[in-house]
């Protein structure tokens, strides 16, 4: 005979809709998000007590992340040193007095031009920035779009006049204001002043800490998880250690290699303020993809007031520029380590800045990176956990 098939529990995690939607695991993921939602109630309620938090936090934001990324920087020049069977504390210093000189040489050379270059393009941009509009200005009055604008009654000369009317009164009410506002305001900005000299000042120490302890940093936070868990953590670590690494170099070793081609591009076709241009492009490569556009747009104001010569050269410079970065130094330097997509990218860079700034826009993509592994190595464990034959499943079906 037969066996009798057990009857089927008739409650509601038995129902076939239930059990389409996921069965227990559904009323666990609801009651898993019940749970958070109360946690962030309850912590948004008492919020007052993580203040202190919250200024620590501020207060060592900007030394920390300052020494972390001189610390990716000489990790390898020290592991070097050590490996010459130099002591790692004489190693540190010897790093130490390299920077000092290699600091006070660029004060010493290239700040005074710099500096002479700035003040001379402040004084100067306001000129430019006038005759690239009023180009565009005669352009569009000599076009076949006067023809439309005569239509509308779109007067450019109108518009100029008046923007410039507005500008100077903006700056006047401007200059009103910071006036009016200088006593009050002088407090809080030696205040700031004061707390980022300190933060400077106390980077050089938190940066020896770590050469110095740095590698015994993850084995110290290893002996406080679980034995079982250790061999994930170490993953994790590693992971984690490998995309800032990668990250914070290659990106610095790429800008300097942008600001040097640069420089000799704009030198070789005789573009004014060469060596401030090729600063700032060098500066604004940290941020991927946006970084560029913000180093060309004074280039081009002043190429296109120069001659339109000078702007066709400036884009063949460009160009240049850009094909050797794109397809020969960041491939070498950057490789695929962090391996995010570019659209990927400029989302993470417009919503970081959006919420934090400008440290948003410079530290979106490590934190994206690192937020990536956490998120990668979770879902693997989970995975691992409730997925009991994925294994056999990747064999069966050669996967």
């Amino acid at each position: 005979m037969e066996k009798e098939r057990p009857k089927e529990r008739s409650n509601l995690l038995a129902t076939k809709f239930i059990r389409f939607l996921g069965g227990r695991n559904l009323l666990f993921t609801l009651v898993i998000l019940l749970l958070v939602a109360c946690v962030i109630f309850m912590f948004n309620e008492v919020s007052f007590i993580f203040t202190p938090l919250q200024v620590l936090f501020e207060v060592v934001i900007l030394p920390g992340v300052l020494a972390v990324i001189g610390y990716y920087l000489l990790r390898p020049l020290l592991a070097i040193l050590v490996r010459w069977r130099i002591p790692r504390i004489w190693g540190i210093l010897i790093l130490y007095i390299a920077v000092i000189g290699v600091i006070t040489l660029l004060v010493v050379l290239v700040y005074p031009f710099l500096r002479d270059q700035f003040t001379n393009l402040a004084q100067e941009f306001p000129e430019y920035f006038m005759a690239f509009t009023q180009n565009i200005v005669e352009f569009l009055n000599h076009s076949r779009f006067n023809e439309y604008l005569d239509k509308i009654s779109f007067n450019f000369d109108e518009v100029l006049n008046n923007f410039t009317t507005d500008m100077v009164k903006t700056v006047k009410d401007m200059a009103t204001n910071v006036a009016q506002g200088v006593a009050s305001g002088i407090t809080g900005f030696l205040s700031t002043l004061t707390g980022i000299v300190l933060s400077l000042v106390t980077v050089p120490f938190i940066l020896f800490y770590l050469l110095k302890e740095g590698e015994k940093l993850p084995k110290f936070m290893l002996k406080v998880c679980p034995p079982r868990m250790r061999k994930e953590v170490t993953d994790i670590f590693h992971d984690m250690d490998k995309q800032i690494s990668s990250y914070i170099q290659g990106q610095i070793l790429v800008s300097m290699c942008i600001g040097a081609m640069v420089t000799i591009g704009f030198l070789i076709i005789g573009m004014k303020y060469a060596l401030l241009l090729g600063f700032l492009a060098m500066i604004t490569s940290v941020v991927p993809y946006l970084g560029p556009v913000i180093a060309i747009t004074p280039a081009v104001i002043i190429a296109l007031v120069t001659s339109p010569l000078m702007l066709i050269k400036l884009a063949i410079v460009w160009t240049i520029v850009q094909l050797i970065e794109g397809k020969f130094i960041s491939p070498q330097i950057m490789g695929k380590s962090l391996s995010i997509h570019p659209i990927t990218i400029i989302f993470v860079l417009l919503t970081a800045g959006s919420l934090f700034g400008v440290p948003g826009v410079i530290l979106g993509i490590p934190g994206y990176a690192i937020f990536k592994v956490l998120v990668t190595h979770l879902f693997k464990l989970f995975k691992q956990r409730y997925n009991r034959y994925e294994d056999d499943v990747h064999q069966k079906y050669d996967i």
